[in-house]
């Protein structure tokens, strides 16, 4: 076996969950690192806590990212990641490929063709029409070979030259913080809104918090247990998400034996961990509906250059970091530094460029925080917040920053303060971004034209360069999208303006998806097509668009009734849950009754309830309109029913009520008002 091999071999070790005795937060350890004290003298903001895989990994936004297939041990571990082929690479390599193919055809000699009878005594000139025909030949040659040869959207997108922009993309970073109830974060690419971030009061994020727990119930039937962290609403903790460090000491011989020999998915909840246990949990998913929020007590402490991962020995580097050479490297460094037994690491994306003296500083950050969490662990009694993530604009900046990113424009003194100090902590090479603060008399989103961009994200229906438009409803299940030709279809080319059609709505839908954080099953109708290569690039339009989402995603291909099922990692509420509220008129439907038919469903309620024997008085308090109509269109009706029943009925109006709301009293008895 190589060197190399063991290397690779190394990356793909999947995180091994020890079982030690007691709880491993408990017992605080004095014995930090000789060079933490000698790095506490320059002060570094506290890094901000979210949870880190291989796909919250942020790489700089481009057009495109070809990747080499992931081998699937790699893709299985949730924190070691595969190298990939720098995309400079694959660029020329695809190049070649492209020169190669280039030379074969030309190198190639026509083939003959069968001479057709001549209907004229004229002879035509025969150079001019072997050219031709040496064309026409190559081309249906081409054709062929790309209907015949087996899909691979790999080797399309990396031979998909128009992808790769001809002009430097400019990227500007947005940042409106000037109201304490809201805080909104847009980036864009060349005026174009690429990504929206926004925080409000009554929406705080909970995300990444970490806190002091304790187990209120355990359910059997579900492997799970749930955990009170003093929200108001239960926290819900899977099985698969208990460190064995919090599992009981007096299991069972059974219990005991499955624990040695780490068969976890034989274990029963019930019988390793217990009612009334206090535990140190995080959140991974945000309370979404009726849903509580996600626990693990497998926590993650990221910083910029390093994802700490207390109770866990596993090591790991983000695969977007490209080069055995670099990447050997930086696990030489990470060996020279003194990393505390059980405490694990993964190497971050933004670690390409970093020196090893900035890797060091982060580290000994993360340590630094770590030893206060475990002591405000102990010291707090449960439940409790241990652990709270800073504002957006730190946490932004440490996630989605890359080196693209041109111009930040802020619009308050203090974000301009936190975007600076986080700049003087990046490479040098990495410096290059200006920072400003916003002095105009316009608001900054009003002044770059964002506003009325940021309004249609909560539009149903999104309009399609080419005349176009894609319609997206969220529903309870899924979301489902609809395909719109609109004024594309008025061409004479019809298959071709529907491709030009479907393929607009490919990459617009995925840009949609990642402004709206919508996520789960999410059902696409195209356009029918009977082209099957345009149904190919449909579909390779929609994995290269997506290729950009931080969340997972699932692709399937188009089926024969032109439908397109996509599966989204759900990385927290829509954004919409944030901004709106249900109407309360309608109650989400979208539509209300009208006046009508509300006014012939309150009649049939008092024709029944007035048939009941001793109704002496009826008292109906309804909304304005439908008060009137019933005053007005069937007044004879209601003489009938009160002559009929010798009852009175008293139709009272009323304008403050919805149409939704009223108040029908059927009263015995004659009551003076």
């Amino acid at each position: 076996m190589t060197e190399n091999e063991q290397n690779s071999n190394e990356d793909k070790a999947p995180a091994v969950r020890k079982a030690k005795t007691g709880a491993w937060w408990k017992s605080v350890s004095n014995n930090v690192p000789e060079d933490a004290s000698e790095r506490s003298e320059s002060k570094i903001p506290d890094q901000l806590v979210t949870r880190e895989n291989e796909q919250n990994e942020v790489a700089p936004l481009q057009i495109i990212t070809p990747q080499l297939p992931a081998e699937s041990a790699a893709a299985q571990s949730p924190l070691l990641l595969v190298p990939a082929q720098s995309p400079l690479s694959q660029e020329k390599q695809s190049g070649n490929e492209i020169a190669e193919t280039a030379d074969s055809i030309e190198d190639k000699p026509p083939a003959k063709k069968k001479r057709r009878p001549r209907r004229s005594g004229k002879k035509r000139s025969k150079p001019e029409e072997i050219v031709k025909n040496d064309v026409l030949e190559e081309g249906e040659l081409e054709n062929e070979e790309a209907s015949d040869a087996p899909f691979d959207e790999e080797d399309q997108a990396e031979t998909d030259i128009s992808e790769f922009p001809e002009k430097a993309i400019t990227y500007k970073l947005l940042i409106n913080a000037e109201e304490p109830e809201e805080c909104r974060i847009a980036l864009v690419e060349d005026g174009r809104l690429e990504s929206f971030h926004v925080t409000t009061v009554d929406r705080e994020p909970t995300k990444n918090n970490i806190y002091k727990g304790k187990i209120v119930s355990i359910e059997a039937n579900l492997q799970a247990a749930f955990v009170d962290i003093g929200t108001g609403r239960n926290g819900f903790l899977p099985f698969n998400e208990i460190h064995p460090e919090y599992f009981r000491q007096d299991v069972n011989e059974r219990s005991r034996n499955l624990i040695a020999q780490q068969q976890w998915k034989k274990l029963k909840i019930e019988e390793v961990v217990q009612k009334g246990q206090e535990v140190l949990v995080q959140v991974v998913k945000e309370v979404t509906g009726n849903k509580g929020a996600n626990m693990t007590t497998f926590l993650s402490l990221p910083g910029r250059c390093l994802v700490l991962m207390p109770g866990s020995d596993s090591a790991g580097i983000s695969r977007k970091i490209v080069g055995e050479e670099r990447r050997a490297s930086l696990r030489e460094i990470m060996s020279e530094f003194e990393i505390p037994e059980g405490v694990g690491y993964i190497i971050r994306t933004a670690s390409a460029e970093i020196t090893a003296v900035t890797l060091q500083r982060d580290l000994q950050t993360l340590l630094s925080l770590w030893e206060e969490i475990k002591k405000r662990g102990q010291t707090m009694d449960a439940p409790a917040l241990v652990y709270e993530e800073q504002d957006t604009v730190v946490r932004f900046l440490r996630d989605h920053f890359f080196p693209e990113i041109q111009e930040i424009m802020v619009d308050t003194q203090e974000s301009l303060n936190n975007v600076n100090t986080f700049i003087e902590l990046l490479p040098a090479k990495q410096k290059n971004v200006k920072v400003r603060l916003h002095r105009g008399t316009k608001p900054i989103f009003n002044q770059y034209n964002i506003e009325e961009q940021i309004e249609s994200i909560y539009k149903p229906q999104v309009a399609l360069p080419s005349g176009g438009s894609i319609v997206i409803d969220p529903t309870e299940a899924l979301v489902a999208i609809d395909v719109n030709s609109g004024r594309t279809s008025k061409n004479s080319d019809f298959d071709e303006t529907i491709f030009l059609a479907n393929m607009e709505a490919a990459a617009e839908l995925a840009r949609q998806l990642r402004l709206r954080d919508l996520g789960g099953l999410i059902v696409v109708d195209f356009i029918d097509m009977r082209n099957k290569k345009h149904i190919r690039d449909v579909e390779r339009q929609v994995k290269i668009s997506m290729k950009r989402d931080k969340a997972k995603v699932d692709i399937s291909k188009i089926s024969r009734f032109g439908l397109m099922q996509i599966s989204r990692q759900k990385m927290g509420a829509p954004i919409e849950k944030g901004s709106y509220r249900t109407c309360e008129f309608c109650q989400g439907r979208g539509v209300v009754r009208s006046v009508e038919t509300l006014a012939l469903y309150y009649l049939r309620r008092i024709q029944t309830g007035i048939s009941r024997k001793s109704i002496a008085r009826v008292d109906c308090r309804l909304p304005l309109d439908v008060a009137q109509y019933l005053l007005n269109k069937k007044r004879a009706e209601l003489a009938d029913l009160e002559l009929k029943h010798k009852a009175k009925i008293d139709i009272i109006p009323r304008v403050e009520m919805k149409p939704s709301e009223n108040q029908i009293d059927f009263l015995e008895t004659e009551t003076i008002r």
